[in-house]
């Protein structure tokens, strides 16, 4: 049993946070606020476990992209996001909650291309929050895995843009295809950013198996999911419709209606599965996903939210949306019920109903969505940016994010940020 101890004093109450991402931080930051005197007396331990070593602000990827924003603006070390915590790099590999023990592998232990290890070491908690986020189901199309690119797991981006860059630097004769699949959110706003950094250089294509790209927006915002068809249209981004990623090749992606598309980089941003730790199975949905109680806990002692997490929206019964504003929310609720049992308070219901979405075509070009309302342009674009701001975990980087954007406005295209992710983020990325 590992004990971790701090200046020879073991804490009265251990918390055990799985994951680097925003439900982790959330959480943390919740306790702090509330119980804060006791962390930082020793009273309460928090033990982050977490297979990456800073947290990754997914909201400005498209940026990152893009090359409005260097990669190093979304990475923010866990140990400076939350300073009062034991942050140990590693993976979770099992959860018993009737001994309240969590197993977990250190990073440096795993090795091989299935990362085993057989140097599995066990943590007693009396708190346990499951954060681990979801990954994108890379393995249910063939080929994805090995030739294509994911955005999630740590080292994506970086990889990514990598890729990217180097396709739009390319000086050939022919153009580079950068096929992207799914057009949700996230799929729209990745093809927008690579079009709109490659120019004539790239040619993007966006695959939707459904009818119409924006599903998650189109029913209730169709005024804003057209805009986003123009922006894309403007960008030269051709979408194909009724089809899905059938299959992927080094040089090729392969439709379910039979096309082939020759393409240098396949982007995928097809949903995702939950990051599953074993343990706590009679807890799960189909999907994976850890029910939880109206206050977020799953079983006495255990606590989940984020994408790993089926948390049910206060008002309509239904799963809430897999996304970073949910997951940020869901980690507050849970570090503030945390703090609540620890100063012997009832918890209380998760009673968050939902702020709105976005997505962004490029400086000045967005679309928003905010408590129902509708925005465009730069009005919806600093609605954005605003939003994001608050929530990233350095107020440094996010000072350095608004110079950024203010050089880019003053200077247009020849502001874009050249610099490829640092070589030891790239190299760490490959063997993560």
């Amino acid at each position: 049993m590992t004990t971790l101890v701090r200046g020879g004093h073991r804490a009265q109450h251990r918390v055990v946070l799985l994951g680097g991402g925003y439900v982790t931080l959330h959480a943390y930051a919740g306790l702090m606020r509330h119980v804060g005197g006791a962390v930082r007396a020793g009273d309460i331990q928090v033990v982050v476990i977490s297979a990456d070593d800073a947290h990754s602000f997914h909201g400005f990827t498209g940026e990152v992209l893009a090359g409005l924003l260097p990669y190093d603006r979304t990475r923010t070390p866990l140990v400076d996001a939350m300073p009062h915590a034991h942050v140990v790099l590693g993976r979770a590999t099992a959860i018993d909650a009737e001994r309240r023990v969590v197993r977990y592998v250190l990073a440096d232990d795993e090795s091989g291309p299935d990362h085993t290890s057989t140097a599995e070491r066990v943590l007693d908690f009396d708190s346990l929050v499951v954060g681990t986020g979801g990954r994108e189901p890379a393995t249910a199309v063939p080929g994805l895995g090995e030739h294509g690119f994911t955005l999630r797991a740590p080292g994506d981006i970086a990889v990514l843009t990598e890729r990217v860059r180097e396709a739009a630097a390319h000086r050939g004769l022919r153009r580079h295809t950068v096929v992207v699949a799914g057009g949700g959110m996230a799929g729209v706003e990745m093809a927008a950013a690579v079009a709109d950094l490659g120019g004539a250089r790239l040619r993007v294509e966006l695959v939707h198996s459904r009818d119409a790209i924006l599903p998650e927006l189109r029913d209730e915002q169709p005024r804003l999911a057209r805009r986003a068809e123009q922006e894309l249209r403007r960008l030269g981004v051709r979408v194909r419709l009724g089809v899905r990623l059938a299959s992927v090749t080094e040089n090729h992606a392969y439709l379910s209606d039979g096309t082939s598309l020759p393409a240098s980089t396949v982007i995928a941003t097809i949903g995702q599965r939950p990051v599953n730790v074993p343990g706590l199975d009679t807890h799960r949905d189909p999907r994976g996903r850890l029910v939880t109680r109206p206050d977020l806990s799953v079983v006495d002692g255990v606590w989940a939210a984020g994408d790993a997490a089926c948390v049910v929206h206060p008002t309509t019964g239904a799963p809430v949306p897999a996304n970073a504003l949910w997951a940020i929310k869901g980690g507050e609720h849970v570090g503030r019920n945390l703090a609540r049992t620890l100063r012997g308070r009832s918890t209380r219901p998760f009673a968050y109903r939902g702020l709105g979405q976005a997505a962004s075509f490029g400086v000045g070009r967005s679309i928003s969505e905010l408590y129902g309302i509708p925005f465009t342009g730069w009005v919806a674009w600093v609605l954005r940016l605003t939003f994001f701001l608050r929530f990233m975990p350095s107020r440094r980087k996010a000072a350095q994010v608004v110079t950024d954007f203010a050089r880019h406005a003053a200077h247009g295209r020849t502001a874009r940020t050249s610099a490829e992710p640092a070589v030891a983020d790239l190299a760490a990325a490959r063997t993560a």
